[in-house]
């Protein structure tokens, strides 16, 4: 998991304007691209739409405008409460949330019968009286949603009120994912994140519809989640970090609120405990947790493959049931990852009892498994999922043992860690992350096609695609700026988007489009000289 670890012509012609360079640090000079257009051409967005049909006149949005949602659905209203809070501050318009009749014109949320939408999947369409989204479920208006705010000019997203205009392009898109799972992963054990980061980090995977956040929630260096039943996890094992600093762990509470904030931006929390190895913070709060009976010291550094739950004490499957017990009964969601990646310190017979131990009690407290790809050692739980993070130069056999897993029916998340882990720096000259997977550019992590990415695995055991964010070197929201973006909107669209879209230099220019977006929302990113940013202002 980690070893250290066909738009209109005219229009374009008339955007097509010269700029100077601009200057990052640990960069070469960026191309710069004209400045953002005052109509977005329908469909220029991230992830890239399935279906674009442009035509006809643009929607304005002004003071009269009114948001339109069915009078039954409370789901829809939500969505639409959530529409009107990002647009209000910038436009400085009213947009009120009305019953569907009480007014005409504006824009429409509307829930429809067509399956064929799917439940993330909708329909926008535009054009000079309104602009209607239809979806077969609520998550899909909400996703529609962020194709509407992307439509819009990036100065939307400010929270002071902007000129405008205010206008969406004419015409219609027909969107629904590739992938079921689009995941992100934030490390919060290397170094605590609080619940208010996390939630930044909810809204900005919002915007590029990422619907799984999963969460690390225990490591060598902290244990991060409050467990009745083991209250020393915490207050002791979760009192430090990466360099020593105070730590810090979700109370139940913590918890279940970013719970309920993802799934107000339609999202389910993928919670892990890293089992066997990755235990050292358990391990030192509970002495009896150890085959010694003595507990190590707390760890700030950031080697692994050292600590191992002890596989023969019959303690240690009470402390796995306690612990899987209380946090499944927090997580409304499917999943429940239990780690599995480098266990070194446990030999691979008892790996494998252990595996065969465990995923049962996954089963019994009615979640599903997820783990590290190294769970297709053992006998992967039927439904279970495999997470490969390993290396284009990964040894072949490796590759072929969690294939094969998959030509079983294991299904896969693919997070090639030379790829999309989004802590491996871009260059040399990156001052943050690690480079043991190589240097990470942002062709580099968009370019690939997950459906032809493992050999001998099956295109239809892929599942999806995740980003996992580790942070030995991350402790702020400017740092997760930067490692994440721009790549994050990428591998957003690796899971979103249909391969027949996949193409690098249309998508950098799309990226480009986004800068001004990132800079709204104050997200501090990476000036990749792979892209053609807009000048700045």
């Amino acid at each position: 998991m980690r070893q250290r670890r066909t738009l209109p012509r005219v229009l374009g012609a008339l955007l097509l304007l010269a700029a100077a360079g601009v200057t990052c640090v640990g960069a070469a000079p960026v191309p710069v691209s004209a400045a953002e257009p005052a109509l977005r051409p329908l469909g220029h967005i991230v992830p890239a739409p399935a279906s674009v049909v442009p035509g006809g006149q643009p929607y304005t949005l002004t003071a009269a405008t009114p948001i339109r949602v069915d009078e039954d659905s409370r789901e829809s209203r939500a969505v639409a409460d959530y529409l009107a809070g990002i647009l209000r501050p910038s436009t400085g318009h009213p947009l009120p949330v009305v019953d569907e009749h009480a007014a005409r014109g504006g824009i429409r949320l509307r829930l429809s019968g067509e399956m064929a939408l799917g439940e993330e999947g909708y329909r926008l369409q535009a054009g000079r009286s309104g602009i209607t989204l239809t979806a077969h479920r609520p998550t899909g208006l909400f996703r529609g949603v962020q194709t509407l705010r992307q439509q819009l000019p990036a100065a939307v997203e400010k929270d002071t009120v902007q000129p405008g205009p205010w206008q969406v392009a004419g015409g219609t898109i027909t969107d629904t994912p590739r992938y079921a799972y689009r995941g992100a992963m934030l490390d919060v054990s290397r170094h605590f994140l609080t619940v208010e980061q996390v939630k930044r980090y909810i809204d900005q995977l919002a915007l590029y519809k990422i619907n799984k956040l999963h969460l690390h929630l225990s490591d060598d260096q902290g244990w991060r989640i409050a467990i009745d039943s083991w209250p020393r996890l915490t207050t002791y094992g979760g009192s430090t970090q990466v360099g020593g600093g105070p730590g810090g762990y979700y109370t139940k509470d913590d918890y279940k609120e970013i719970v309920r904030y993802a799934a107000s931006r339609h999202q389910e929390v993928v919670p892990e405990i890293d089992l066997p190895g990755h235990t050292n913070a358990a391990l030192a709060s509970y002495a009896e947790l150890n085959c010694d009976g003595v507990a190590p010291p707390l760890y700030t550094g950031t080697n692994v493959g050292f600590s191992s739950l002890c596989v023969p004490k019959e303690i240690t499957y009470d402390f796995v049931d306690d612990v899987i017990r209380e946090v499944a009964a927090l997580t409304p969601g499917k999943y429940l990852h239990i780690g599995g990646d480098e266990a070194h310190s446990t030999p691979h017979a008892d790996y494998v009892a252990f595996m065969d131990r465990v995923q049962p009690i996954v089963a019994k407290y009615g979640k599903t498994v997820i783990g590290w790809h190294q769970l297709t050692a053992a006998t992967p739980a039927p439904g279970a999922l495999a997470q490969y993070w390993g290396l284009d130069r990964t040894n072949p056999a490796e590759k072929e043992q969690v294939a094969a897993a998959a030509r079983n029916g294991t299904g896969l998340i693919l997070s090639p860690a030379d790829r999309v882990y989004l802590d491996m720096k871009y260059t040399k000259e990156t001052k943050l992350g690690l480079a043991w997977a190589g240097y990470v550019e942002v062709q580099r992590s968009y370019d690939w096609n997950p459906a032809a990415y493992l050999p001998g695995a099956p295109e239809s055991a892929v599942r999806g695609v995740e980003a996992p964010l580790w942070t030995e070197t991350i402790s702020t929201d400017a740092h997760i700026d930067q490692m994440a973006f721009p790549r994050l909107p990428g591998v957003a669209e690796l899971g979103w988007s249909p391969a027949a879209t996949h193409d690098w230099e249309r998508y950098r220019k799309r990226l480009a489009e986004q800068g001004p977006r990132f800079e709204a929302l104050g997200i501090d990113y990476y000036r990749s000289p792979q892209v053609p940013w807009p000048a700045a202002e």
